[in-house]
């Protein structure tokens, strides 16, 4: 179920990715009238919402929904809702529909229901899903040996989202508390795309290929299941 699509560049790999969101999400709003594209925060995808938000897409039918978040407020620097609004609801696609998941709530763990509740509205299942990778084999917010994390990666939970707290590292910094898309949340899409980029990253890649540990390496996860293809783009 995992497609390598590796690229001489990160422009030409941008570029290409490109072309396969635009191809799905605009189908999607052309046979069920929206689309739903559920996207991560990070420097790799950056240039990617920033060709997007200039592309001719039905933004004003796609709901744009966040894999995972930083219990942070909008304002915090960390925020990946604020990182999307500042990269990819801009142009264009300013008329898109956000959804976020950090609310009111003093914890991740309080917020959990009523962002639960907000994100069983978005239709299933997900057009495209915009993965990354840490060094430590973390995707989403899915940490490794987090507390909650086991219940986190069944595969045939009802619920969407979870409540983590990673443990920190110099991964996660310091700001360890997180909301996350489950792995059944992720296997909710019609396709996985794992972007990375680095000779590192190929590697760590290559690592949680080899061996079967998720609650070691979370990505294993996505990568070992056979429910939904994974496409990895990658370029030096």
């Amino acid at each position: 179920m995992v497609i390598e699509r590796l690229f001489e560049s990160r422009a030409a790999m941008i570029a290409a990715l490109q072309i396969e969101c635009e191809q799905a999400l605009r189908s999607s709003v052309e046979e069920t009238g929206e689309a739903t594209f559920m996207v991560s925060g990070g420097s790799t995808p950056e240039p990617l919402y920033k060709a997007l938000s200039q592309s001719g897409l039905p933004w004003d039918s796609i709901y744009v929904a966040l894999v995972d978040e930083r219990w942070v407020d909008f304002d915090h620097e960390k925020s990946n809702e604020a990182f999307i609004v500042k990269h990819l609801i801009q142009n264009k696609a300013a008329v898109t529909h956000l959804v976020g998941m950090k609310n009111e709530a003093v914890t991740a763990a309080i917020g959990l229901e009523d962002c639960e509740a907000v994100y069983q509205q978005l239709a299933q299942p997900f057009d495209v899903t915009i993965l990354g990778m840490g060094s430590d084999g973390h995707t989403a917010s899915l940490f490794p040996q987090a507390p909650g994390l086991i219940e986190a990666l069944n595969p045939d939970a009802n619920n969407l989202c979870a409540a983590i707290t990673a443990i920190q590292s110099e991964v996660t910094g310091n700001i360890t508390e997180r909301m996350t898309l489950t792995l059944a949340g992720l296997l909710k899409s019609k396709l996985l795309v794992l972007l990375i980029t680095g000779e590192e990253k190929l590697s760590v890649l290559r690592a949680a290929q080899a061996g079967t540990d998720a609650q070691a390496m979370p990505i294993r996860a996505v990568l070992q299941q056979e429910q939904v293809p994974v496409l990895v783009y990658w370029a030096p």
